[in-house]
């Protein structure tokens, strides 16, 4: 099998707790605190690991690479990552792996319809879950095997990454949000928040996305959301 720049790529399933080495996995997520507990789960695995924030930045490494597994995040800022899924498993040759991700309980019959060869359900920190999700669609002679023992480990990704996610959050709002953005950020909140287990912001995201379905006033939701933003902004961390 080759890589993504053409050349010989030899797997080593086999090696301790490192069964993702030889393999490059394309995240295509705009979180950045999810993004860094992909980063993590790569490098545990062995795995190289590229990202794209949007689905316009996804297509353009695509075009340039062929990495051996796609992880996509189903609610993304320039629309829904169904679409890729589809044109992933429709296209010839095909990614040898194809994995949904999202905290929307709901999310996985729509991924599994577009084509997609396995879910990720937010959060995600479980290594050996990880590890089985990429392996398990392969074939043998790529890297895939039967379900094996994984290691038993979590992990954790760093606080700042959520700044970071809140920072940006937080920008979104005081651009004087028009709808579309608003109905992005309680989508864009929401995982941020149950991946970061911050119960208090993920039920704020979802009263402003429940106002935002009913279309219904949503100042006191959004002041809401905007007072826990500043709070994790302060404290760079869930509360």
């Amino acid at each position: 099998m080759t890589d993504d720049l053409g050349t010989l790529t030899t797997f080593s399933p086999d090696l301790p707790g490192r069964p993702l080495v030889g393999m490059t996995v394309l995240v295509v997520e705009d979180s950045r605190f999810a993004s860094e507990a992909m980063r993590l789960l790569c490098l545990r695995s062995g795995a190289r690991i590229r990202r794209a924030d949007c689905l316009r930045s996804a297509r353009r490494h695509l075009q340039v690479y062929r990495p051996t597994a796609v992880i996509v995040d189903l609610g993304l800022p320039d629309g829904a990552g169904d679409g890729l899924i589809a044109e992933l498993a429709q296209a010839t040759p095909r990614v040898g792996v194809i994995l949904a991700t999202s905290g929307d309980d709901g999310a996985q019959a729509r991924a599994r319809a577009a084509g997609a060869d396995g879910f990720l359900a937010k959060p995600i920190t479980s290594l050996a879950a990880f590890q089985q999700a990429i392996l398990a669609p392969l074939p043998e002679a790529a890297g895939g095997r039967a379900l094996r023992a994984l290691p038993d480990e979590e992990i954790h990704p760093d606080t700042f990454a959520f700044r970071d996610d809140m920072i940006h959050a937080a920008d979104l709002l005081t651009e004087g949000a028009d709808a579309r953005t608003l109905d992005y950020l309680a989508q864009f909140l929401a995982g941020v928040a149950r991946s970061a287990r911050d119960a208090p912001l993920e039920q704020a995201a979802a009263g402003l996305a429940d106002r935002r379905a009913q279309g219904m006033a949503a100042e006191a939701a959004l002041a809401r959301v905007s007072g826990l933003l500043q709070a994790r902004i302060s404290t760079a961390a869930p509360i």
